[in-house]
């Protein structure tokens, strides 16, 4: 399979680098699925007879998967190069789907951990970084617009996949008609074997029509001068080994582990959370379920738009600004959301959106904040590594706020006031991610790397 290796996809001269972030876009589009799962949440609480928790273990490995994934075979990614890294992407995300699917057909919950949430995992891990790392080496002059487009896909994917989850179950589902419908398990298991084929093929579009730049290769008229005279932006190296020796890395690590948690804590409930919000007094709700789908899109344009519009931002505000907006108006925003959202619809659409776009930011930013604090050598191992803050958050977002929901009533029967714990939860968690970015200084200058040891490296714009 030599069609895979890095030396066939590097760029020849005078190749145009606006046509890699579609090949991009093609793996985040479709991985970004995992933020449309709460479409079918219900359907699943209904078909196993589980409880939210149970079902949004489902989600939580998936995210685990992908920090673990992309913290070990981040080397092994960039050795291999983004071509081979997008195939085997494909193969594990669409996998995935197929034994969730099982799972579903046959009443086993175990298979559609095994499936969506390991399997599926360790593929939304690989095609995670694969693109980002590939951009930063096209983009060095832009690295916030560099990561804001390769990960403003993943945070779209559900803007594609939510409305045409909803439409493919109505489809599947004969009884979709009925008052109070919840599709079926036999319609969940169909929209699965959909998805693996669908995203198969969209997958393997990207990973045969990307490319890597050759050694030494920059954008014509770049000044690295540019970029070096910014506030926290260091003209010195750290490896990955050191890095995660520095008190910055963790720091970063808790400022992306409390933005995450928060922003899981709305996408992960979605659709069923708008429409508990407003419950009425007989128990059904003003908000039906074909529009807390089209919620769940819109969300996911406030999840691309905000990746790549505040990581473009922070090319020119800095990397630590930016992410004081994400946690501190952050902070205000959940709370308003958690004490007068349930006003009206509006209302509630306007806080979340805003709130999302946020944490969709934070996910942007936070290679480029890497690269500004370590530098260039091997930011890309180093942002594989700091994804692991994302695995917690996967587990811890989904569980308090299921855990707390669970405790509270029956899914389908809550209300706004059975949120409020929940909610303002993520308001301390926020607050506590804000301290944290405050604290962060500019790294020692005994974890730089000589001179000679960066510029001997095989690739020394991104090592991943």
């Amino acid at each position: 399979m030599s069609w895979l290796d890095r030396d066939r996809t590097i760029a020849p001269p005078g190749f145009n680098r606006w046509l890699i972030p579609p090949a991009a876009l093609a793996v985040h589009l479709s991985i970004g699925q995992a933020y449309a799962s709460s479409v079918y949440k219900t359907a699943l609480v209904s078909h196993f007879d589980a409880s939210l928790t149970q079902i949004g273990v489902i989600f939580s490995i998936a995210i685990v998967m992908l920090g673990l994934s992309a913290a070990v075979l981040g080397t092994w990614v960039d050795t291999n190069g983004p071509r081979k890294a997008m195939f085997v992407s494909a193969l594990f995300w669409s996998g995935g789907f197929l034994i969730g699917s099982l799972g579903i057909f046959s009443n086993q919950l175990w298979l559609v951990y095994l499936g969506y949430g390991f399997i599926g995992g360790i593929g939304l891990g690989i095609g995670y970084i694969s693109p980002v790392s590939t951009l930063i080496k096209w983009f060095p002059d832009r690295p916030g617009l560099a990561t804001g487009m390769a990960i403003m896909g993943f945070g779209g994917g559900a803007l594609i996949a939510s409305p045409l989850s909803t439409l493919l179950l109505t489809a599947y589902d004969p009884n979709s008609g009925a008052t109070g419908w919840v599709a079926s398990g036999d319609s969940v298991g169909k929209l699965f074997l959909t998805f693996a084929v669908v995203y198969l093929a969209y997958m393997m579009f990207g990973a045969f029509t990307i490319k890597v730049p050759a050694a030494g290769w920059k954008p014509d008229g770049f000044d690295p001068a540019k970029i070096k005279a910014k506030a926290l932006v260091s003209s010195n190296h750290v490896s990955a080994k050191n890095a995660i020796k520095t008190r910055q890395f963790w720091l970063v690590w808790v400022v992306l582990f409390c933005n995450v948690t928060a922003g899981i804590g709305i996408l992960e409930q979605a659709a069923p959370m708008i429409q508990d919000f407003f419950r009425q007094p007989d128990g059904s709700s003003l908000v039906t379920a074909v529009v807390a789908g089209g919620f769940v899109g819109l969300l996911s344009i406030a999840n691309m738009g905000g990746r790549f519009a505040w990581s473009a931002t922070s090319d020119f505000t800095g990397r630590k600004n930016i992410y004081m907006v994400y946690l501190g108006v952050g902070t205000l925003l959940y709370l308003a959301l958690a004490l007068f959202g349930g006003a009206t619809t509006a209302l509630y659409v306007i806080l979340a959106f805003v709130i999302i776009s946020f944490y969709g930011g934070g996910f942007a930013t936070a290679p480029a904040y890497l690269r500004d604090l370590f530098g260039t050598f091997q930011v890309g191992a180093i942002h594989g590594r700091l994804l692991t803050a994302w695995s917690a958050a996967g587990i811890a977002g989904p569980l308090i706020v299921n855990s707390i929901l669970d405790a509270q009533g029956t899914p389908g029967e809550l209300t706004a006031a059975d949120y409020q714990p929940a909610l303002l939860t993520m308001v301390g968690i926020l607050v506590i991610g804000f301290l944290a970015n405050l604290m962060v200084k500019p790294v020692a200058s005994t974890f730089h790397e000589p001179t000679a040891a960066v510029s001997s490296a095989r690739e020394p714009v991104l090592e991943s």
